[in-house]
C-alpha cells in the first residue's frame, strides 16, 4: 500500500425499498476535516488523470458503475516512492480511497456505462489559486499503462 493512503471497506444496507451506504463519517479514523464533496463522471473507457494536490486530501468513492483508480507515489522522500497501485471501485466493490498530497491519481471507466466519482476533499476548490496540478495521463513519467491488461 503506498504510504499514507488507506481504504475503507463500504457497507451496503439493502432493503425491500433500495440501499444505503455511508461513505464517510465525521467520527471514521481517516477523517481529518470537511472541505466540499462534489462528483465526477466518466464515460465507458474514458481516462481521468493524472492530477495531484498540495496541500488537499481526497476521499474518493465510485457510487455507481465501475472505475479503475490508480494512484502512483511520486514523492521522493516516501517509503513507497515510485509504487503504482490500483483499485477497481464501484458497484462490484464498494471502498472508500483515501489519497493524500503529492500522490498522483488518476481514474478509467471499466464498466459499460458512466460511472460516477463522489470525492470528499478537505479543502474547498479555490477557483482561483486551485490545489490542483495536472499531468497528461498518457505521455509523462509515470510508470502505467491505462490499457486493459489481459491475463
Amino acid at each position: 500500500m503506498i504510504e499514507g493512503v488507506r481504504v475503507k471497506k463500504l457497507r451496503v444496507i439493502p432493503d425491500e425499498r433500495g440501499r444505503l451506504m455511508e461513505i464517510l463519517r465525521s467520527d471514521d479514523e481517516l477523517f481529518q476535516e470537511f472541505g466540499q464533496v462534489y462528483m465526477t463522471t466518466a464515460y465507458p473507457g474514458v481516462v481521468k488523470g493524472w492530477h495531484y494536490h498540495k496541500v488537499q486530501f481526497d476521499n474518493m468513492t465510485c457510487i455507481q458503475g465501475m472505475m479503475k483508480i490508480v494512484l502512483y507515489d511520486g514523492r521522493e522522500d516516501s517509503k513507497t516512492c515510485g509504487e503504482v497501485q490500483e483499485f477497481f471501485a464501484g458497484e462490484h466493490n464498494p471502498i472508500l480511497i483515501h489519497i493524500p498530497p503529492y500522490v498522483y491519481h488518476g481514474f478509467k471507466c471499466v464498466s459499460e456505462e458512466e460511472a460516477i466519482v463522489v470525492n470528499v476533499p478537505t479543502k474547498v476548490y479555490d477557483y482561483e489559486k486551485p490545489d490542483e496540478f495536472r499531468v497528461d495521463p498518457h505521455k509523462n513519467d509515470i510508470p502505467y499503462d491505462w490499457e486493459i491488461k489481459d491475463g
